[in-house]
């Protein structure tokens, strides 16, 4: 296979193995305590901890968007900042 499209530098690839592993985990903490315990948070819906992962990840991107749109592209701050939001989507919704 010929990936030579894509700019695969190291930010990407930890970025995408980082993922992997967040699958992984996930993947793990599920096997070893099956059901996630769904509960209701703030949003005032049932959430599991792929929907609390997914709501997060997603959080994260748009986050990291508006830290390259308004502050600049030291992303650093922007990923302790999304690391804080999904310590509190994990515990809130």
């Amino acid at each position: 296979m010929d990936f030579s499209w894509m700019a695969w530098t190291l930010p990407t690839a930890l970025f995408f193995l980082a993922i992997a592993l967040m699958l992984v985990g996930m993947g793990v903490w599920e096997y070893v305590s099956p059901g996630g315990n769904p509960r209701v948070g703030v949003l005032r819906f049932e959430t599991t901890r792929g929907d609390r992962l997914f709501v997060s990840l997603l959080g994260s991107a748009f986050i990291h968007l508006a830290w390259l749109g308004l502050v600049g592209a030291n992303l650093w701050w922007a990923l302790a900042l999304s690391v804080i939001y999904a310590i509190g989507v994990f515990r809130y919704v």
